[in-house]
């Protein structure tokens, strides 16, 4: 029912490290394939017109033809057979024309109108004889039509047919055509003249800037390189987790660089036919030499260049002939000059080794956290435009967000400015950051579960020795806030906040597991029984302690020896290791040392929640009643209940540590 921070990764492999860089809301480009010159869907050719515009034209046409003699007159009166019979005797009626194909009687008054009327086509006797004894001058008729007119109707059955079998030519001359054009790239031409995004846009990462400007200077400058005899590299390789900005680099160097610039994904290579991906990148690259100076940008390039050979399939499949391909095209028989490749990734394990050696991507460029003061300037650049109240303090905010990304303080400030919406506020406040905050990390307060008094007893005991241990523990991070309220998929969580640091020690992992058995050992010191509610607790400190045994050495029966915690990407490879390094009696080795850590740090945390156990009742108390309290809260109940200065159990190899009586500072 605690949320603890998770286990901080080795310091050695690159691509375990949490990264992030800083990130900037850019327009969208809408000419990015205005400047394509060469390659595209259409090969170069011309559009045609629009199918709409085919059937407007037939439409208009027949509508000028058919249209004045099927709509009658706006000036004539529309009368029925009856009426025009009442009319003529009258008198009213001075002639009469009988169409006899349309079947319509039309005429004039005395007053000088006209009228229509519908009636028989041919008159009878005693209708023609009122016509004569009224003096009405009437006449059959039959409307002769031009020679256009007479001969459409003839023609229009045979142009419907022929322009139906000239669709279907068409239909399949683009469909044969689509498939002759499969094997183009589908890179996308960044117009140079207008960046949308540049350095100026990224804050911080100087050094990152400085790897990646140099290749730039390069297109734009290269006999200042040549002179000194240096050779840029052909290929940069940006590695981070998602959420770190390669992909925002990416835009910032083709705003830069004032060359041309081919985007594409390692996706777009993969098709249902074979062949496709290795023709993809043969013309991505004949479109690059055709600019003369150009940069490739392959974004998730792991789809297309993970090791070959360790499938069960064979060596000779679709992903496997892109990549060879590839590697052939960066650095083969025939040399490209002026063609610089940019990929991005978060699986650099996972690559073949060929395309990572010197010649193809030469240099690696990580993507670090942001520090605090980055942090900072990342929340700038979001809370531009938003209408931020009085009471923020982004300095703040930037102190209390360790380990977020840029993606992750973008989404901060953006939930931010939701709940100040949902809040009726006009303006963001203090309080919209700090349960944006909540939200993000912890996740969405659950208002539909409600606990019974007996599960809300069990779970501030519970949250209470988690904070009760955070508080006296010498090495544990500060301690936040610690909730009862139910939130994601926890009933109550402790948050604390790591402080900034590189490196861990055994001691931090102690304490952390420590910290992480205290909600068991307070249920089982309170109630005399457990329940579920540990779950995540376990599994977090029996993960600490796995990786203390088999990856970082820091198990004295086991010794200086690692066996590498992460699971095998490729099928082919478990098959071959059998998934393990070890013997089984290293195996029961390593078992029995987890098992041992676990236990003692168990041990260790019910003798210090028993010597804070009036401590542990009134920050359980403050919990019923509060619901949310913060460290500082803790801090002062815990020394509260101790009533004088306590030495607390100090990790072994530390210096003992002193809590005074008196109320600490709230740690941000």
């Amino acid at each position: 029912m605690t949320k603890l921070p998770p286990p901080p990764p080795p310091a050695n492999p690159p691509s375990s490290k949490r990264q992030s860089i800083l990130r900037k809301k850019t327009n969208k480009r809408t000419d990015n394939n205005a400047s394509n010159k060469s390659g595209g869907k259409s090969g170069g050719d011309k559009p045609g017109l629009p199918r709409w515009v085919t059937w407007a034209i037939v439409g208009v046409v027949i509508l000028l033809i058919a249209g004045p003699r099927l709509l009658p007159s706006s000036k004539a009166t529309n009368l029925s057979y009856t009426e025009f019979l009442k009319l003529v005797e009258q008198g009213q009626v001075t002639k009469v024309e009988i169409n006899n194909l349309s079947n319509v009687i039309s005429g004039k008054l005395k007053d000088g109108g006209e009228f229509v009327a519908t009636g028989a086509v041919t008159l009878s006797d005693d209708d023609e004889q009122l016509l004569k004894s009224k003096g009405v001058d009437y006449d059959y008729s039959t409307p002769q039509g031009n020679f256009f007119t007479n001969l459409i109707p003839l023609l229009l059955p045979f142009i419907m047919i022929m322009g139906f079998f000239f669709w279907m030519q068409r239909r399949a001359m683009g469909q044969a055509g689509s498939i002759m054009s499969i094997g183009r790239s589908r890179a996308k031409n960044y117009n140079a003249d207008k960046p949308a995004t540049t350095f100026a846009d990224v804050a911080g990462y100087d050094g990152v800037k400085q790897e990646i400007r140099e290749v730039i200077d390069f297109l734009r400058m290269p006999e200042h390189f040549k002179e000194i005899g240096a050779r840029v590299p052909k290929g940069v390789l940006l590695v981070g987790p998602p959420g770190t900005g390669k992909t925002l680099f990416a835009r910032a160097v083709a705003g830069e660089a004032g060359v041309g610039f081919l985007s594409v994904t390692g996706s777009d290579f993969m098709e249902m036919f074979v062949g496709v991906g290795a023709s993809r990148v043969r013309d991505l690259f004949q479109q690059a030499r055709k600019m003369g100076s150009a940069i490739i940008f392959v974004d998730e390039i792991d789809s297309i260049g993970r090791k070959r050979g360790a499938g069960l399939g064979g060596g000779h499949d679709e992903r496997e002939q892109t990549l060879n391909q590839l590697l052939s095209e960066m650095d083969g028989f025939e040399t490209t000059e002026g063609v610089i490749v940019m990929a991005a990734t978060n699986r650099p394990d996972i690559l073949d080794p060929a395309l990572l050696r010197p010649g193809r991507f030469d240099r690696q460029v990580m993507m670090p956290l942001p520090e605090c003061e980055e942090r900072l300037a990342i929340l700038k650049v979001h809370s531009k435009g938003k209408r931020m109240g009085a009471d923020i303090s982004l300095e703040t905010m930037a102190k209390a967000t360790p380990g977020m990304s840029g993606a992750d303080l973008a989404n901060l400030v953006n939930e931010a400015a939701l709940l100040a919406v949902r809040r009726g506020s006009k303006v963001i406040e203090h309080i919209d950051f700090e349960n944006a905050r909540d939200r993000v990390i912890m996740g969405a307060r659950r208002e539909s579960l409600i606990l019974n008094a007996e599960e809300r007893r069990a779970t501030a005991y519970h949250e209470g020795g988690h904070a009760v241990l955070a508080t006296v523990l010498p090495n544990s991070d500060p301690l936040h806030k610690v909730t009862i309220l139910p939130r994601g998929m926890a009933l109550g969580i402790t948050w604390t906040l790591p402080e900034e640091r590189h490196t861990y020690s055994r001691e931090y992992f102690q304490d952390m597991i420590c910290k992480a058995m205290g909600g068991r050992v307070a249920e089982m010191i309170v109630f005399g029984h457990l329940n579920s509610g540990a779950a995540n607790d376990l599994e977090q400190a029996t993960s600490i302690a796995r990786r203390m045994v088999r990856e970082w050495g820091m198990s004295d029966a086991v010794g200086p020896m690692a066996w590498s915690g992460q699971q095998q990407v490729f099928l082919g490879e478990d098959l071959m290791t059998s998934g393990r390094e070890y013997s089984d009696e290293t195996a029961r080795m390593i078992d029995s040392e987890i098992g041992l850590i676990l236990r003692q740090q168990e041990a260790r945390a019910r003798v210090l929640i028993e010597k804070n156990r009036a401590g542990l009742d009134l920050v359980a108390k403050s919990l019923l009643e509060h619901e949310t309290i913060d460290g500082a809260t803790v801090a002062r109940l815990v020394q509260e209940g101790l009533g004088r200065p306590h030495i607390v159990e100090p990790s072994p190899g530390t210096t003992p540590k002193t809590i005074e009586p008196t109320e600490p500072t709230k740690r941000d």
